[in-house]
């Protein structure tokens, strides 16, 4: 179950946070989550890109990390948008986010190599950062409020 932070259970929540199992598995179940909380504010930002980019996060999270430890997704939510984190147990970085490769192109013939490239181009921000038991890789999207 989500936990919602802040003062008020009630009111909208500014985050929502849930364990997700080691596996595929966790892909629909974390697009489902993102789906539900953009649904629950107002202006949410896209939700359709903000489950894409998600799946991204939390596929390589279980293809990229060893063992069978959750990984845990946080799903922030703000007047002007939202920002996404995947944390896992690896304190590896993940691809480089901050620019495409020398040629800006994945491999065309490759079937992994899109994923990073999806998150740089489609998210107004991305990275990831050190935690106390691995790392979270993050992306934010603006609010479609015009």
């Amino acid at each position: 179950m989500p936990e919602h932070s802040g003062p008020d259970r009630d009111a909208t929540p500014s985050a929502w946070r849930i364990a997700l199992p080691h596996t595929t598995a966790a892909v629909p179940i974390a697009r489902a989550l993102v789906r539900t909380a953009l649904a629950d504010i107002d202006a949410p930002a896209d939700s359709d890109t903000a489950e894409l980019l998600t799946a991204e996060l939390v596929a390589n999270a279980v293809e990229h990390t060893v063992g069978d430890a959750p990984i845990e997704l946080v799903v922030e939510l703000f007047a002007s948008g939202c920002q996404v984190e995947v944390h896992d147990g690896s304190p590896l970085p993940p691809g480089d986010l901050s620019a495409p490769g020398t040629d800006g192109h994945p491999d065309p013939w490759q079937e992994h190599g899109r994923g990073l490239l999806l998150i740089r181009t489609l998210s107004s921000a991305c990275g990831h950062r050190p935690t106390a038991h691995g790392k979270a890789v993050w992306f934010t999207l603006p609010s479609r409020r015009g």
